[in-house]
C-alpha cells in the first residue's frame, strides 16, 4: 500500500498542480484560454475514457505490472512536459499523465479490497482519503510559489524523482494479489465506453466553459453520441458472459447508494472549488492569494480528517457518520445560498472548513460501505465505476452551475436600469451564486433522504457464511 499511495500522491499532486499556471503558459506559447483549457478538459477526458476500462486491465494483468506500467507512463509523460518547446507537446505529455493517473486509483481501491478485512477498510481507505483530498489541497499555493521563484516547467521537474523513487520503490516491495483471469476482450464495448464517457465528458466540459449553450453543435453533439453509446454500453454488458463493466453491481443496494452520494458530494464539491472563488475575487474584490488563503484550511482539514473519518467507520458504522454530515452538508449549501455583497469573510471560511469536514465524513464512508457489499469477483468493476463517476460527475458538475450563474446574472443585467455600473454588475454574480448555491441545496437535500436508507454493508461471502447451520463435531 505505501508503493501505492506514494505514486498515488505525486500523481494526484500533479492534477491541480498546473491551474494556477494556466494564464502563465498562454503568454510563454501564445495561445488562447480556449485552447489552454485543453490541459484541464484533455486530463479529465482521458480519466474518463481510460477509468470504464480499468476492470479489464486489473483482471489481465498483475498488480506489479499495472502499477510499474502506469507509474512509468505517468513518468515519461511528466519528462516530455518538463522539456516541451511547443504547446502540442506539452498537451501530449499531459495527457500521458492523465493515463498514469487514471489508471492508477483504480489499482489502489482494488488492491485495498483484497488485501485488508472489512473491519479495518475503514481506517485504510481513510489514510488513502488523505493522499486523494491532501494532495490536491496543497496544489494550488505549491503551484504558485513554484510558478513564481523557478518557472513553470518545474511543475513537472520537481515531480519526476519522487515518480522514479516510487517505480524503485514499488519494483522492490510491492507484492501481486488477487487473480488474473485474463477475461476476454470486446472490442464492440470498449468502442461504446469511449464514446460514451468520452463523449458525455467533453460535451459537458465545453459547455462548462460558459460561452456556449447546450444546444451548440460542440456542446450537443458528444453528448448526444455519448448518451447514445452508454445506453447500447449498458444493454451490450447485460448481455456479455464476461462484461468489459459489469453494471451487474448496481443489484447491491449498498452501492447504489453509496454512488448516488458520490456524484452529489462531487457536484457540491465542484461547485465550491470553481464558483466560491469567483465569488470572493468578483463581488467581494479580494485577491486570487487571498481567495486561495481562505479555502485553504477546509481544503487541509477535508484530507486530514480522512482517516479519523476511516476509523470512526470502523468503529460505529457508515450511518453515524453520513447522516449527521449529510444534515451539515444541507445547511451549509443553505447558508451559500443566503450570502452577498456584505458576508464577512469569517462566516465563508467557518461554512467552507463545515462544507469540507462534511465531505470527508461522507464520501470516503460511503464509498467503502457500497464497495464492501459487493463480492470479490465485482470488486474491479465496483472500483472502476466508482472512480468513472468521478470526471463525469466533474464535468457535469462544473457545466450545470456555471450554465446556472452566468443565465442568472445575465437576467439579472438584462432587467437593470443601468447594467454597466459596476456595483450592478457585482450584485449580478452574487445574484447568479445564490441561484447555484439554491439548486446544490436541493441537491444536497436529495442527498439527505438517500443517506437514510444506508446501512452496514456485509461482503457477500461472510453473508454466505453467516447463513451456514453451525455443525456440533462432538
Amino acid at each position: 500500500m505505501i508503493s501505492l499511495i506514494i505514486g498515488a500522491f505525486f500523481a494526484i499532486l500533479n492534477e491541480t498542480l498546473l491551474n494556477i499556471a494556466l494564464t502563465t503558459l498562454m503568454e510563454r506559447f501564445s495561445v488562447t484560454p480556449a485552447t489552454v483549457q485543453w490541459m484541464a478538459t484533455g486530463f479529465m477526458l482521458v480519466m474518463g475514457i481510460l477509468t470504464p476500462i480499468s476492470a479489464l486491465l486489473l483482471q489481465s494483468y498483475t498488480t506489479r505490472q499495472m502499477f510499474l506500467g502506469t507509474m512509468t507512463i505517468f513518468t515519461f509523460g511528466t519528462v516530455i512536459c518538463a522539456i516541451a518547446p511547443t504547446f502540442s507537446i506539452l498537451l501530449g505529455g499531459r495527457l500521458l499523465q492523465a493515463v498514469g493517473t487514471g489508471l492508477l486509483i483504480p489499482i489502489i481501491f482494488n488492491t485495498f479490497l483484497l488485501v485488508f478485512p472489512p473491519e479495518r477498510r475503514g481506517t485504510v481507505m481513510g489514510t488513502i482519503g488523505l493522499v486523494i483530498m491532501f494532495a490536491p489541497a496543497i496544489g494550488p499555493t505549491l503551484s504558485g510559489l513554484i510558478v513564481e521563484h523557478l518557472g513553470w516547467r518545474y511543475l513537472f521537474i520537481t515531480v519526476i524523482p519522487f515518480a522514479l523513487f516510487s517505480i524503485g520503490f514499488g519494483y522492490k516491495f510491492l507484492k501481486n494479489v488477487g487473480e488474473v483471469t485474463k477475461p476476454k476482450v470486446d472490442i464492440p464495448s470498449i468502442v461504446l465506453s469511449t464514446l460514451g464517457f468520452g463523449g458525455v465528458v467533453l460535451g459537458f466540459s465545453f459547455a462548462g466553459e460558459g460561452d456556449v449553450g447546450y444546444l451548440t453543435p460542440k456542446v450537443f453533439l458528444p453528448l448526444v453520441i455519448g448518451v447514445i453509446a452508454l445506453i447500447y454500453f449498458v444493454f451490450r454488458q447485460l448481455k456479455l458472459k464476461e462484461p468489459l463493466l459489469d453494471v451487474r453491481v448496481f443489484q447491491y443496494p449498498m452501492f447504489t447508494v453509496a454512488a448516488v452520494l458520490f456524484i452529489i458530494i462531487i457536484m457540491a464539491m465542484f461547485s465550491s472549488e470553481i464558483i466560491l472563488p469567483m465569488y470572493m475575487q468578483g463581488p467581494l474584490g479580494l485577491t486570487a492569494a487571498t481567495a486561495g488563503l481562505i479555502l485553504l484550511p477546509g481544503s487541509l482539514l477535508n484530507g486530514l480528517m480522512s482517516p479519523v473519518m476511516g476509523k470512526l467507520f470502523d468503529k460505529f458504522g457508515p450511518r453515524k457518520l453520513i447522516i449527521p454530515a449529510s444534515v451539515v452538508l444541507t445547511g451549509v449549501m443553505f447558508t451559500f445560498s443566503t450570502i452577498g455583497l456584505t458576508t464577512p469573510i469569517w462566516l465563508i471560511i467557518v461554512s467552507y472548513v463545515l462544507l469540507m469536514v462534511s465531505i470527508s465524513a461522507i464520501m470516503m464512508p460511503a464509498q467503502t460501505n457500497g464497495l464492501n457489499g459487493l463480492p470479490k469477483h465485482l470488486y474491479p468493476h465496483g472500483t472502476a465505476i466508482m472512480n468513472t463517476l468521478q470526471p463525469v460527475s466533474g464535468a457535469i458538475g462544473v457545466s450545470v452551475f456555471i450554465s446556472i450563474m452566468t443565465n442568472r446574472q445575465q437576467a439579472y443585467l438584462d432587467q437593470a436600469s443601468n447594467p454597466t455600473n459596476a456595483e450592478t454588475i457585482s450584485q449580478s454574480l452574487v445574484s447568479g451564486v445564490g441561484l447555484v448555491y439554491l439548486v446544490a441545496f436541493g441537491l444536497t437535500i436529495v442527498g439527505l433522504i438517500v443517506a437514510l436508507f444506508i446501512r452496514k454493508a456485509v461482503p457477500e461471502e461472510r453473508r454466505d457464511q453467516s447463513e451456514q447451520p453451525v455443525v456440533n463435531e462432538s
